[in-house]
């Protein structure tokens, strides 16, 4: 009887999610040019020289966008740089690269992505615990030059918050 609860319990503890993520890259400028609404994680299409140069951390999504083509999902201008030792079976370093969701979520991101003032940009690029790239895509509205001013001033805000509490908490 015990070896049985123990056998259940053991293929509970397999069934646990491990977050055992490695973050490639974060699109930074994405964050202080827009307001993200909401985020999705995404499957990439990749071919084997592209996945060992974002192993090594060569890629940059600063000029980067997502667009919905044929009922597709496309991640376009994402520059992944060419991996040396490929040679002549390398990549081409800014080529479209297909988006794999689901088809719920595809039908959703296309409907927000057709509202006024809604673009899909890629928020960051990361290995998840099984290995797989993923990439994260937020649907996003355009800040006001007022709006960013305002956040860097909340965000002054909370660092300077940070250094009181921390200069009160030494003494």
């Amino acid at each position: 009887m015990a070896g049985k609860k123990n056998k259940k319990k053991k293929a509970a503890d397999k069934k646990k999610p491990a977050d055992g993520s490695k973050k490639i890259t974060e699109n930074r400028k994405a964050r202080h040019k827009y307001e993200i609404m909401q985020q999705v994680e995404c499957g990439v299409v990749l071919i084997g020289s592209e996945v060992k140069s974002l192993r090594e951390g060569n890629i940059s999504l600063n000029e980067a966008y997502v667009r919905v083509e044929k009922g597709e999902l496309w991640l376009i201008g994402a520059d992944i740089a060419e991996y040396r030792q490929a040679s002549f079976w390398n990549h081409k370093p800014r080529r479209s690269r297909k988006l794999m969701v689901h088809r719920r979520e595809l039908d959703k991101l296309t409907e927000k992505s057709l509202t006024q003032g809604m673009t899909l940009v890629p928020l960051a690029m990361y290995f998840n615990a099984r290995g797989l790239v993923k990439v994260l895509v937020g649907v996003c509205r355009g800040k006001k030059i007022h709006d960013k001013r305002e956040s860097n001033k909340q965000a002054d805000a909370k660092r300077e918050m940070a250094r009181q509490m921390k200069s009160t908490n030494r003494r």
